[in-house]
């Protein structure tokens, strides 16, 4: 046990819950109309406890014990073995850290990616029903996915697909699955004729520099140690994240004749998740590159692909993060080559085979998903109900679901 690298791994833990409370709750709370911020932030609060209470029951033994190429096994149930009531050091290890941290810092992982998909379906989906779909769907869609790209015995892991800090574990798997269920619940009272601004820009950013903070954590982190790859993994999110902001804001002020705060806001989450799965594998350079592509691929992906998909996607997380995702996946293929300043192997070849490695993952990653959200929203909804009546979703669900007002008078 090295006790630099459990010194670091405590923190990134730290910071990657930061992320969730308070960072996505600011950040979602702030998008959403007055009537329904509580609600919003209830149920991102939930959905992220929920996730960790699931994750400590068997989530982590499904996904990090040794099993199948879907799906871990049973050993570790409720940690079982992870843990010594005197709490001495004698503990196993993953790595040169107490197995037990490991977990603690992968619960984390589970429960941003519960949290995002909660911006789909904001703002008509009813408190009960949103924490049903999230049980079902991190039982079914994220334990799986989350096995197959980074347990050693996992299916896309062992075909070679690079995912450092979640591209397609989170990003990726929480854009469709946030869309599937927008598609399942309907849109909002007045989708496409009323304006839907958000309520509150300054709590918005607050929440995205939240993020940005604990985003440090949850790419550093991912290394899993102490050491120059953390280093250069903080580095990378940090220049992602800047390139973002500046390529959205340009492209903003070049196709609408402004750059928006919410614009440049959106600009650096977008550069983050499109570091995401590339942070500790690419050179700094790479960084650069990924991060202005991701926030133009995101700028069309909330903009006109919205659109034309026309599923009321509330908060964008198919947008920002399942779009952002796959740029991220598809150009870590690219730059992990040593001829682009990557680790990986030289040669146009060797390119090839890794970006063909990460699109077989993105593919299977977004039908896993999809399978599984569709099948949460539907027994969510038969079960409890999933959307607010029209009546409801007029008054507001902070009042309807919470008996609570953000601003009373």
């Amino acid at each position: 046990m090295d006790k630099a690298d459990v010194v670091w791994m405590m923190a990134s833990t730290v910071l990657v819950w930061l992320m969730c409370v308070p960072g996505l709750a600011l950040f979602y709370g702030g998008l959403a109309r007055q009537r329904h911020v509580l609600s919003v932030m209830s149920q991102t609060l939930c959905t992220c406890a929920l996730a960790i209470f699931l994750w400590f029951l068997f989530g982590y033994s499904l996904v990090f014990t040794p099993g199948t190429g879907l799906l871990g096994g049973i050993d570790h149930l409720g940690l079982a073995g992870l843990y010594r009531a005197d709490a001495t050091d004698n503990l196993p290890l993953w790595g040169s850290m107490p197995e037990l941290l490991f977990a603690l810092f992968q619960a984390t992982f589970a429960a941003i990616t519960c949290g995002l998909i909660t911006g789909s379906i904001a703002e008509r989906a009813r408190f009960g029903a949103v924490l049903c779909f999230t049980g079902i769907w991190f039982a079914l869609g994220y334990l799986p996915i989350a096995h197959m790209v980074w347990a050693e015995d996992g299916w896309l892991h062992l075909r070679g697909a690079l995912d450092f800090a979640g591209g397609t574990v989170v990003h990726i798997s929480a854009g469709v699955a946030g869309l599937v269920a927008a598609f399942v619940i309907g849109p909002r009272l007045g989708h496409g004729r009323l304006p839907m601004p958000p309520h509150n820009l300054p709590m918005n950013l607050t929440g995205a520099a939240l993020l940005w903070i604990g985003w440090f954590g949850f790419n550093g982190g991912s290394a899993l140690a102490a050491n120059a790859q953390a280093v250069l993994a903080l580095a990378n999110t940090l220049l992602a994240a800047v390139c973002g902001v500046l390529a959205w804001a340009g492209a903003e002020r070049l196709l609408k004749g402004k750059a928006s705060l919410l614009g440049a806001t959106s600009g650096a989450i977008a550069g983050l998740v499109g570091i995401t799965p590339a942070a500790g594998l690419v050179a700094p350079s790479s960084a650069l590159l990924i991060g202005a592509l991701a926030a133009w691929a995101v700028f069309y992906g909330v903009n006109g692909l919205k659109r034309l998909i026309g599923i009321d996607d509330a908060f964008d997380v198919f947008g920002i993060h399942a779009v952002g995702g796959i740029v991220g996946a598809l150009l870590t293929g690219v730059f992990y080559s040593a001829s682009l300043g990557g680790p990986g192997p030289a040669g146009l070849s060797a390119l090839l085979s890794q970006t063909w490695r990460q699109v077989e993952a993105i593919l299977i990653s977004m039908i896993w998903a999809a399978l599984a959200a569709g099948i949460a929203a539907y027994l969510a909804n038969r079960l409890i109900g999933l959307k607010a009546s029209d009546e409801q979703e007029t008054q507001g669900l902070d009042q309807i679901d919470h008996g609570e007002t953000a601003y009373p008078t």
